[in-house]
């Protein structure tokens, strides 16, 4: 096939190939950030800090004796001065140690969550409205002892599937700015988790720089490789045995209106309360604070009893990380 090709079909394949090289997206590198961490890894941490998210809540409404919720909003990586811009002024800033790693990590709790909970260590009921823009004193340093031994025993033990990690409490500042442990540039992977106190919202940011993270990615892709295994049907059966023995707190309320403390105080034989409940109105049955039942209460003999009329299903994830519904048995 000797077939020689012309001029102008040698234009084409020129032209062709160079709107191909025109094709091709150039990547921009941000040579300021050379200890980003892979999206994988940024992922496991995420799955990580969920575990974190879901022991706080049960440590943090123990040492409160309050119902609270708990709730991991974002996970990502950003320069050191990208994090402090992002933060209120006064705060509360803590410097952790991260041994056996060299550096220092970031915990920041904003004041709309520090005051509602220094109110409830004193005998408040932290429900106040009142938005305090202040430093913290001393005293109230102390009295976040506690608190801060909380948080950094439930990050150790999320953190100990990875590695072992001994989080402590370094120095503390009020002002973001003065709390020069990094680099402005230096990139951090940072996670922000709200906290909700009945009507009380507030933040609580945890920074750990991403050159530390990158220690420990040969430990990450151990662990990762770990989950991929899945539990057979008998261990799945053997924990829900164990599970069938604990114990659930029941709850069913019927929900009024509410009253001043100088109404309660004022009130005299033969006066009358409304309750703006209609009698037919259905009742929500809650197990362990989440909505599971509808039904209504009644009696049977001298004791009350709830009368379920209504489940509702409640999502869970199963071994292979799929949503489904869980139903409770029959027989209860």
């Amino acid at each position: 096939m000797g077939r020689q090709l012309s001029q102008q079909e040698i234009d084409a394949v020129f032209q062709n190939a160079q709107e191909r090289k025109r094709e091709v997206p150039a990547v921009r590198f941000d040579f300021r950030r050379p200890d980003r961490i892979p999206k994988s890894q940024v992922r496991a941490i995420h799955l990580l800090h969920d575990t974190f998210v879901r022991n706080l809540v049960s440590s943090l409404s123990a040492y409160l004796r309050s119902y609270l919720a708990v709730n991991l909003v974002s996970v990502e990586q950003l320069s050191y001065a990208e994090f402090l811009d992002g933060l209120p002024s006064p705060t509360c800033m803590v410097s952790l140690g991260l041994k056996p790693y060299d550096g220092q990590g970031v915990l920041e709790l904003n004041p709309s969550l520090v005051f509602p909970i220094l109110e409830m260590l004193l005998g408040g009921t932290g429900k106040t409205t009142i938005n305090i823009q202040r430093d913290i004193t001393e005293i109230e340093q102390k009295l976040l002892d506690g608190l801060l031994r909380i948080i950094l025993q439930d990050l150790r033990e999320a953190w100990k599937v990875v590695t072992a990690v001994d989080f402590t409490v370094a120095a503390m500042e009020t002002e973001p700015q003065l709390l020069h442990i990094l680099a402005p540039n230096e990139a951090v992977v940072a996670v922000a988790v709200e906290v909700r106190i009945g009507e009380t919202v507030g933040m609580m940011n945890i920074a750990m720089p991403s050159i530390v993270i990158k220690m420990m990615r040969q430990k990450f892709d151990q662990q990762w490789s770990l989950r991929k295994t899945h539990a057979s049907e008998a261990e799945q059966l053997r924990v829900l045995r164990y599970l069938r023995q604990a114990s659930l707190t029941l709850e069913g309320r019927l929900t009024g209106p509410t009253i001043t403390v100088n109404d309660l105080l004022h009130l005299e034989e033969g006066q009358l309360l409304t309750f703006d409940h209609p009698v037919g109105r259905p009742v929500d049955l809650e197990v362990n604070g989440g909505k599971k039942f509808t039904g209504h209460i009644v009696t049977t003999g001298r004791k009350r009893a709830f009368q379920v009329e209504e489940m509702h299903a409640v999502p869970y994830s199963n071994a292979n990380g799929d949503a489904s519904d869980a139903s409770a048995d029959d027989s209860s």
